[in-house]
């Protein structure tokens, strides 16, 4: 490549700042970001991370409470029976873990959804 045809300013081409304003005033027309940089972007959130990390534990305890229910229905033998202290754990920590994963994804697209607000985007 000949010194006529290269960048003069390799950098500022390759990674330019954005000053004044907001990223997505400088967008083009029609386009849709959805990269993982997007400055608007979920999945670069902890709590959008930690929320789908509690949903996932929500399912054990879920587990738990469907357990508590099945021994209590089925019975359990000659065990001794705990399916009430099962069903009130597995309730309580299914329900705890289930409103503050949703909680916490929820506060995680906080900024998606002003991106929304601003642009009238939808992804």
């Amino acid at each position: 490549m000949s010194a006529q045809n290269s960048v003069s300013d390799i950098k500022a081409e390759s990674f330019p700042e954005y000053s004044g304003g907001r990223l997505h005033d400088s967008y083009i027309d029609g386009y849709d970001p959805v990269s993982l940089v997007a400055p608007h972007s979920s999945l670069i959130r902890t709590s959008t991370w930690l929320g789908a990390g509690l949903l996932m534990a929500g399912i054990a305890a879920t587990g738990i409470l469907i357990y508590g229910v099945a021994t209590s229905i089925w019975g359990v033998g000659s065990a001794d029976d705990y399916s009430q202290p099962l069903i009130i754990i597995g309730a309580i920590v299914a329900a705890v873990f289930y409103i503050g994963g949703f909680g916490l994804i929820w506060y995680g697209r906080r900024y998606y959804r002003q991106y929304r607000e601003e642009t009238g985007r939808k992804n």
